[in-house]
């Protein structure tokens, strides 16, 4: 779970580096396609798709909905209220919304740690992102990011459901490709010319293999094993990574309470991956 959410960290500094004309949304939604066309690949190669009667089609529909209505809830929250804002509320609502959806949907209980390290890593988000530009608070965009952290939590508790009966490429493959067929409307009808350019190829091809296909295939082997609480506080290790990058590749300085905010991601997230300690009878 942290290889993926350090993976899916390379995403803002890739974009940084793409053409001018890049909009945001349609980076998504070429995120999407690669991704998914890479995760069909790896499927088929692996034979993980010949047994595709009988897929349970309602989560399967439900998880594609979820994972393509974040990219859009996400960019349009942080093209209303900034980035700060959006990030935060987004990426800091989502493991609240999946605690309470996995303990209703799952009879999952998250415990007591798995709360304190949410909070320590949601505070230390907050602290790492809200320093980096001014605050402006929109209530729809503010809205949006909400959407976006319900989207991200219901598409992990319905792929945590198929990977109890299917193999995870296979479920990974067909959740993105749908996912990527639902945003096909925005490569049809948006500028696309950022493309033509090598730069924009290469940041292409890493968002879609590296930052979606080699992530989502560590992330759903990982939910295979953690609950679903737990996946999604642990990918709260993208904020950190991402800002990591931003110092070491960008040149950007982090200020103290950005600093404070790193260590505390860090500290929730070591809280959450050591093992449990059993009490003697």
């Amino acid at each position: 779970m942290l290889a993926a959410a350090v993976l899916w960290g390379t995403t803002g500094t890739a974009q940084a580096f793409a053409p001018e004309g890049a909009q945001p949304a349609v980076v998504g939604a070429v995120r999407l396609a690669i991704g998914g066309l890479a995760l069909l690949a790896l499927a088929s190669a692996r034979g993980a798709l010949m047994h595709l009667r009988g897929w349970p089609l309602v989560p399967t529909a439900l998880g594609a909905l979820c994972m393509a209505a974040y990219q859009v809830f996400f960019f349009e929250a942080v093209l209303k209220t900034g980035v700060a804002v959006g990030t935060i509320v987004a990426i800091g609502s989502a493991p609240l919304f999946a605690g309470g959806l996995g303990y209703l949907v799952r009879q999952e209980n998250p415990g007591l740690r798995w709360a304190v390290a949410t909070a320590l890593a949601v505070a230390g988000c907050g602290l790492l992102t809200l320093p980096k530009a001014e605050v402006s608070v929109n209530p729809v965009g503010v809205g949006l990011a909400l959407g976006a952290g319900v989207a991200y939590a219901t598409c992990t508790v319905a792929a945590k459901g198929l990977l109890e009966e299917r193999p995870a490429d296979a479920v990974m493959a067909v959740l993105f490709c749908f996912a990527a067929i639902l945003l096909s409307p925005l490569l049809v009808w948006c500028d696309l010319t950022w493309l033509a350019h090598g730069r924009g190829i290469a940041v292409g091809l890493h968002l879609g293999l590296v930052a979606t296909a080699a992530a989502y295939t560590l992330f759903a082997r990982g939910l295979e094993a953690v609950p679903v609480a737990t996946a999604v506080t642990l990918g709260l290790a993208e904020p950190f990574t991402a800002a990591t990058l931003g110092v070491v590749l960008l040149g950007e300085r982090l200020t103290g309470s950005a600093m404070l905010g790193a260590g505390l991601i860090l500290s929730g997230l070591v809280m959450l991956s050591l093992p449990k300690t059993r009490r003697r009878s």
